[in-house]
Parts: structure tokens; C-alpha cells; sequence
């Protein structure tokens, strides 16, 4: 079977459904290519801080009554210091800037619905995708589903098929750099159906390690305890887990919390990851296919929103005014934004995460933690450091596209 469209989109996750949205918006047909089941996907427990930039995206693709209805919008956060509780007013801060809680297996939820009224193509559990003549003027993408072999010709190549995906892959090894950093701890997330223990997230620097009281919506609440990565699941019951979290949040914060059975429990590596350049030929990375940061900075999926607006801008122009060049220019935009993102989450790990014993970052232990101290104290404890912090967390501003 042989068929046609303008952009192929390899990746049903948020960033693919985004920006087959937006591109059907603007009139430019397209079709998503995906490995696995729509309901896999939605199993997956994932981020929910979403920039301002990614909420007016998201209205803009016309899937926000949801989000708009049941997202909680924070004017701020607390970093907890040693105890001591530091407000990061991001409204103050940044004149009116604000962060929305809304999760992203809601919002995935919420595109493919829209995905499915518009009676849009999507071809999931896929197998044997491969990649082909993405260097040329008439890439194509092939796939086997349902007994058959499926090639789509197409003009242009979305990859947003994440880190271990085949975008990337296919682009030579000669002819892109990646740039890594991974970091000696993991996250062990908690996901359960109880109140959480503030109205805003508390990021947690203490003896014990790092901790964050997230939430997902007024009655199921996120957190996260920094661990060895040698550390595994089975090891930490829901009681263990919630007696470490009670010793790592600020003291009135934890005669607060309210406990429950856990509904998902897993270890997330860190790492730090950009590949450059994010395009060859008619091929585009977006989004984890191209970049990975920690959670740290809460920066993942907003950054994947960021490249989605890029590459959907670039796309219309090259559509709606004839520019053929204009997606020529997809990298080197994305890329300045990324990096904004790829340093400040990388900054506020180091700020905030316990290392082990020996060498960070090339100096010894000691003095990096000293560093860490004397630099977390200047940024909580001045309104300019207040407003470095506040300025990078709400996110900046999209690049135009002219």
C-alpha cells in the first residue's frame, strides 16, 4: 500500500499529536506513525508543569477546554533549603507570568480525542518503521501493520519518536554531535490518589537528599525522592517511601501530608542531552529525540512544546507563502531555546540534588557543595537571584519566526 502526505509524523506522545493539530489547523495534511498502542501511551506517568508558552499553543490548537477547566494555575513554588521555606513569587517576579498543573497524560489524552474527531491518519503499533531518502527532496517513511508493508511519501519528516526512537538514528553518526551528561542519581516517583501537601510544588534541598512535593490535581499528588541509581523499586514499599519523604519535607509540611497506596512507582535516570544539529535534510528532531533534560527545572515537555512551535511556524511559512527555505532554519532557532533549558535545569540539579562522595563536575565534593551553598544562598535570599530563578522556571519567550 502506497499513500501520501505532506508532513509524516513519527511519534504519537504530546509533542507528535501537538504538532499534527496545529499543522491540520493550518491546513497542511499529515499523518502520525507510531510503534505502540494509543493506550500504552496513555499509561505513561509523566510530566505536568506546562510553560505559558505551551498553554497558549495548546489553545491555539484548540484542545484546551479540558485543560482550561480542570488545570490549576501557580502564581509560584517554594524551594525548601535546609528546612528553611523560600517563596519564588513567579507572578511578582516575572510581572505576571505564571505555570499551569495539568498533566501531560491529560493533555496527550485531550489531542488524541481531537486527533480523532477530525478523522485525521495515525498508524499505531507499527512495526519495521525505517526512515528513507530524508536527505532528498522526497523522503519516505515505511512501515508493516495488519499484514501489509505501508510506504508514505511525503515532503518533510517530523521525529518525534523520543530518545530511543529512529529519527535520530538515522541521521549519520559523522554528522551529528551529543553532548551528554548523566547524573550519579535518580528520581523514585510516587503517584497516589490523596490531597497534596501544598498548593504548589516544594522543591527540597536536605541532608537526607533531594525531594519534591508535585501534585497532578487537587486529589492525586506526585513526589519524587532523590536515590542511588543503583537503587530498585522492589526495595521501597509505599510506607518506606512516605517515612523518607516525611523526613525530607519541611517539618509543617509533613505533620501535613497525607498518605495512601500507590497507584505508579518507578526510578527515573537523570541525564542531560542535546544532539546537534536537530535536522537533516528533510528530517526534524523534536522534542527527547533531540534533547533530554532533568526534571529538575520542570523544562522536558515544554521544551518539546517549544520546537513544536517552531517547526509548525517554519512549515506554515513554507506553505501558506511559498518560502522553501524557511524549515532550513528549524535547528538553529530550536537549538538557542533548548539550550537555554538544557542550562538552567542542569543549574538547579546542581543546586539542589545531595552528590556523592569524590569528584563533581571536576572539582572535589567539599568544594563543590560549598559552591552550591554560597550560590543557593545569594539566589533565594535576594529578589535579583529570586528573579533569575522565576524569570527561567514560567520559561523564555518563544523566538519569532520571521
Amino acid at each position: 500500500m502506497k499513500t501520501k502526505t505532506q508532513v509524516a509524523i513519527i511519534g504519537s506522545g504530546p509533542s507528535g499529536l501537538l504538532l499534527g493539530q496545529l499543522l491540520n489547523k493550518a491546513g497542511i495534511d499529515n499523518i502520525i506513525v507510531e510503534r505502540v498502542s494509543p493506550d500504552y501511551i496513555l499509561g505513561r506517568i509523566r510530566a505536568g508543569i506546562l510553560e505559558q508558552g505551551f498553554v497558549d499553543l495548546v489553545r491555539e490548537a484548540g484542545v484546551n477546554q479540558r485543560m482550561d477547566e480542570e488545570g490549576h494555575v501557580h502564581d509560584g513554588f517554594d524551594i525548601a533549603y535546609y528546612g528553611k521555606r523560600y517563596r519564588i513569587d513567579l507572578n511578582k517576579l516575572t510581572e505576571g507570568s505564571t505555570v499551569m498543573c495539568y498533566g501531560q497524560t491529560e493533555i496527550t489524552r485531550d489531542l488524541m480525542a481531537a486527533r480523532d474527531a477530525a478523522g485525521l491518519t495515525s498508524f499505531y503499533e507499527s512495526q519495521d518503521v525505517q526512515l528513507h531518502n530524508v536527505a532528498s527532496d522526497s523522503p519516505q517513511v515505511t512501515l508493516f501493520k495488519d499484514g501489509e508493508t505501508i510506504t508514505i511519501d511525503c515532503d518533510y519528516i517530523a521525529g518525534c519518536d523520543g530518545f530511543h526512537g529512529i529519527s535520530r538514528q538515522t541521521i549519520p553518526a559523522e554528522k551529528r554531535t551529543e553532548h551528554e551528561r548523566v547524573y550519579p542519581f535518580g528520581w523514585l516517583g510516587l503517584l497516589a490518589d490523596v490531597p497534596p501537601v501544598s498548593d504548589e510544588l516544594i522543591y527540597c534541598k536536605t541532608e537526607r537528599g533531594f525531594a519534591l512535593a508535585s501534585m497532578r490535581s487537587a486529589t492525586r499528588s506526585r513526589y519524587y525522592l532523590q536515590v542511588p541509581l543503583t537503587d530498585k523499586v522492589e526495595n521501597w514499599s509505599d510506607e518506606a517511601f512516605w517515612d523518607e519523604l516525611k523526613k525530607r519535607l519541611p517539618e509543617d509540611s509533613a505533620s501535613n501530608l497525607i498518605t495512601g497506596p500507590s497507584i505508579e512507582k518507578s526510578i527515573a535516570p537523570l541525564r542531560s542531552f542535546v544532539c546537534e544539529p536537530m535536522q537533516w535534510g528533510n528530517l526534524y528532531l523534536v522534542g527527547d529525540a533531540a534533547h533530554i533534560v532533568p526534571p529538575t527545572g520542570a523544562k522536558g515537555l515544554n521544551l518539546a512544546a517549544s520546537d513544536v512551535s517552531t517547526l509548525y511556524k517554519l512549515l506554515q511559512k513554507r506553505y501558506a507563502h511559498g518560502d522553501l527555505t524557511a524549515p532550513q532554519r528549524y535547528s538553529e532557532i530550536a537549538l538557542r531555546r533548548v539550550w537555554h533549558g538544557e542550562r538552567f535545569s542542569w543549574w538547579m540539579s546542581n543546586m539542589l540534588h545531595d552528590f556523592e562522595q569524590g569528584e563533581v563536575n571536576g572539582m572535589h565534593k567539599a568544594t563543590f557543595d560549598r559552591f552550591m551553598q554560597s550560590e543557593l544562598d545569594f539566589y533565594l535570599t535576594h529578589e535579583e537571584g529570586q528573579k533569575v530563578i522565576a524569570r527561567q522556571y514560567v520559561g523564555m519567550p518563544y523566538e519569532e519566526v520571521n
